[in-house]
């Protein structure tokens, strides 16, 4: 059932890289970013209501602090540096990145154990990734110093993400993934759009062409299928497995948005670009088995 529900959440979310393209091709990013998790903490809401769960929540701090690091954080600063640096490299260093800081984060606050094996899926995954971004969307400024500090806000977006997911697991262990799911949207939306206004200074026409064609199109699955899906089902993972685990998405949703844009958009894959997958893959499979779960401390 957990492997199942993996296998969907990365899915879903290798499908929200074509979605967030369109959306973000009408309008500013952090603005879009802000305003799918509003639109998505609206219909945690509801489903608390329709289910009769309760959406208070207690450890306002942990609960603040887990929602500006992992939605706020992370989308701004991941947002600007792919604005300042190479895609395809943006790419690789965020997703391989995930499950290492989600490791090391995980054991500092007693979540998760370093293993062997676990170290030699990271390296992997890197690699894997690294071959499967190597010869696509390498786009980007060609000025060094510009490229460097994009890249480290890709790194400290990717710390962000990590650190907020951790921080998070106490909360799904504690209360319903759906009563965390509305909060963290809530919260780190309002914050997001607060960052907007003050750096896209986004005008009523951003927010009138969000709800035209294609861009309401992505909008629409960023909502329904990222947030409403993958979000809460990343959520239940994160309290089952652990960060780590749960992070290793990281290395299946790349494959599948490369695939999406074969089919969809018309993209060329090669061979190099499918020994990349294929070495994700495996990275993946060397410790997303059931059998090789590690029981995390308490906190």
């Amino acid at each position: 059932m957990r492997l199942l529900a993996f296998l969907a959440m990365a899915t879903v979310w290798g499908f929200t890289w074509i979605a967030a393209r369109w959306a973000t091709e009408a309008a500013p990013p952090v603005l879009v970013a802000g305003t799918r998790l509003v639109i998505a903490s609206c219909a945690f809401g509801i489903l608390c209501v329709i289910a009769r769960i309760p959406p208070r929540i207690g450890r306002y701090r942990r609960l603040v602090a887990a929602s500006l690091l992992v939605n706020t954080g992370c989308y701004s600063l991941l947002f600007w540096g792919v604005a300042h640096a190479p895609t395809g490299l943006s790419a690789v260093v965020n997703m391989a990145l995930i499950p290492v800081f989600s490791m090391l984060l995980g054991a500092a606050y007693g979540q998760e154990r370093i293993t062997t094996r676990r170290l030699l899926s990271v390296a992997l995954g890197a690699v894997g990734l690294a071959i499967l971004f190597a010869s696509r969307g390498s786009s980007g400024p060609g000025d060094g110093g510009t490229v460097a500090l994009g890249l480290g806000a890709i790194v400290l977006a990717t710390l962000s993400y990590a650190w907020g997911a951790v921080v998070s697991k106490p909360l799904v262990g504690a209360y319903p993934p759906l009563s965390v799911a509305f909060w963290e949207s809530l919260i780190g939306g309002i914050a997001l759009l607060v960052v907007s206004a003050v750096i896209e200074r986004p005008g009523l026409a951003d927010l009138a062409a969000l709800a035209q064609g294609r861009a309401l199109a992505g909008l629409a699955f960023l909502v329904l299928g990222g947030s409403l899906v993958g979000f809460l089902v990343y959520l239940w993972l994160l309290r089952e497995w652990g960060a780590f685990r749960a992070g290793l998405y990281a290395f299946v949703s790349p494959a599948v948005a490369v695939a999406l844009g074969v089919a969809l958009q018309g993209e060329q894959v090669g061979p190099t670009e499918i020994l990349g997958m294929v070495v994700m893959f495996a990275a993946t499979a060397l410790v997303v088995r059931p059998e090789t779960a590690v029981a995390p401390a308490r906190r």
